[in-house]
C-alpha cells in the first residue's frame, strides 16, 4: 500500500476501533461486588452515554464513509463456531458479488484490517476501566452530563 492508502487506513482504523469501544459491554472485576452478580445485563457504553444525555456522542474524522459503511454493510465481523472473528475474503468476495461492487485489492485487504481492529477493540473494551482508542474535545453537551452525574455521585 501506499503512503496515502496508509494514512487512509490509519484514520479509518481509529474510527472502528471507537465504534467498537462504544459497542462494548464493559464487565466488571470478577472480584468485585457487581462482578460477582450473575445475569446482570449492562448496557454499552454508547447506551449509557444516552442515559446520561449525550444522545449523539461525537466520532473521530472519518475521511472515506464509503469505505465505512461498506464494512457496516458486509457486517463488521462474522460468526464462527462460539467466538466472532474479522471478515473472511470468502465473506469480502460473497459481498463483492451479490453488491457488484469490484473492490481494488487495496480496498479489500483494508476491509479485513479494519474487521480485525473492529474485533480486536470489542474483546479490549470489554474492561470496564479500558480507556477509548480516541477522546473528543469536551462539548457543552459533554460536560454538563458529567456534571450531572458528578452531583449524583457526590450529592
Amino acid at each position: 500500500m501506499g503512503k496515502l492508502q496508509t494514512r487512509l487506513g490509519d484514520q479509518l482504523s481509529l474510527w472502528v476501533r471507537y465504534l467498537a469501544w462504544l459497542h462494548a459491554k464493559p464487565r466488571p472485576d470478577p472480584k468485585s461486588r457487581q462482578g460477582q452478580q450473575l445475569n446482570v445485563d449492562l448496557p454499552t457504553r454508547i447506551e449509557a452515554m444516552r442515559a446520561t444525555g449525550i444522545k449523539h456522542p461525537p466520532m473521530p474524522i472519518n475521511p472515506a464513509t464509503h469505505i465505512t459503511d461498506r464494512l457496516v454493510e458486509m457486517g463488521l465481523t462474522e460468526a464462527a463456531g462460539m467466538a466472532a472473528v474479522p471478515l473472511s475474503w470468502k465473506e469480502i468476495n460473497a459481498w463483492c458479488e451479490r453488491t457488484c461492487v469490484d473492490l481494488p485489492p487495496w480496498e479489500g485487504r483494508l476491509m479485513r484490517r479494519l474487521s480485525a481492529d473492529y474485533l480486536a477493540e470489542s474483546r479490549r473494551a470489554e474492561d470496564e476501566f479500558c480507556p477509548p482508542p480516541w477522546l473528543a474535545p469536551a462539548s457543552e453537551a459533554t460536560i454538563r452530563a458529567e456534571l450531572r452525574v458528578l452531583d449524583m455521585v457526590l450529592g
